[in-house]
C-alpha cells in the first residue's frame, strides 16, 4: 500500500514538473548550485604531502597548513628548551628504611612520648 502511495506522489510531482503554469513556477525549478564545486579548476591538481614529501607546492592547502603549524610549533618548542636549559639530569634520591630503633627514638622525638622504654613497650609513669 505504502509502495503505491509513493508512486503515485512521484507521477504526480513528474506531471507538475513537466507543466510549469507560469514563467515563475518554471524559475523556480531551476537547479542553482552556486558555488558547490564541480568547476573548473586552476593549475595542477594537488597530493597528498605523504605521496611527495618534497614538493610542497604540489600539496594541498589544508596538508601545507598543518605540516608548517607543526613545524613551527617544533621550531618554538626546541628553542624553548634550548634556551630554558633543556633536560635537566634528575638526580635519584635512595630511600633508606631506619632501624626499629631509629623509628622509636624518632618517635619519642617527634611526640615526646614519656613512657617508651628500650625495648619499645609502654612504661606507664605515674606522676
Amino acid at each position: 500500500m505504502a509502495a503505491w502511495a509513493a508512486a503515485a506522489r512521484q507521477v504526480t510531482s513528474l506531471t507538475r514538473l513537466s507543466t510549469p503554469t507560469s514563467a515563475a513556477h518554471a524559475a523556480k525549478l531551476v537547479q542553482r548550485r552556486g558555488l558547490a564545486g564541480g568547476g573548473d579548476h586552476h593549475g595542477p591538481p594537488r597530493i597528498n604531502v605523504w605521496q611527495d614529501p618534497m614538493s610542497p607546492s604540489k600539496w594541498k592547502e589544508e596538508h601545507f597548513v598543518i605540516v608548517s603549524l607543526s613545524g613551527w610549533g617544533l621550531l618554538f618548542y626546541g628553542g624553548y628548551k634550548l634556551f630554558s636549559g633543556g633536560k635537566k639530569e634528575k638526580k635519584e634520591e635512595v630511600l633508606v628504611m631506619p632501624s626499629k630503633d631509629e623509628f622509636r627514638n624518632w618517635v619519642s622525638w617527634m611526640f615526646e612520648i614519656p613512657g617508651i622504654t628500650e625495648k619499645g613497650r609502654m612504661h606507664i609513669v605515674a606522676q
